[in-house]
């Protein structure tokens, strides 16, 4: 089992920053990679970023390229979101999920275990 733990939620104007926090626990070596995905009321989940543990060049959506960025510190068993430019589009819940594989993953399915999810909301 993986227990994910997300934070760093919040309500920021457009234009503003945020940086979310995912600590993983547990078995975390069986969890070679890790994803941030949201979901805006009413719209299925999207991906948003992607990042193996072991380096290796991230992976965005084009919705957030060139606006976030997703680092890990293994250390401390924790993946980061940084938010940039924010826009009130980008408003939802953003899930930390941990994937058995390094393939495809843009994909919820390959995910296997999930966070709470923190509320992110930008305002106009």
């Amino acid at each position: 089992q993986v227990q994910l733990v997300e934070s760093g939620g919040g309500l920021v104007q457009a234009g503003g920053s945020l940086r979310l926090s995912c600590a993983a626990s547990g078995r975390t070596a069986s969890s070679p990679a890790m994803g941030w995905f949201r979901q805006a009321p009413g719209k299925e989940r999207e991906f948003v970023a992607a990042i193996k543990w072991n380096g290796g060049t991230p992976y965005y959506s084009d919705s957030v390229k060139g606006r976030f960025t997703i680092s890990r510190d293994s250390a401390k068993n924790t993946v980061y979101l940084q938010m940039n430019s924010l826009k009130p589009e980008d408003t939802a819940v953003y899930y930390c999920a941990a994937s058995p594989s390094q393939y495809y993953l843009n994909r919820a399915p390959n995910y296997n275990y999930w966070g709470q999810g923190t509320q992110v909301t930008v305002s106009s």
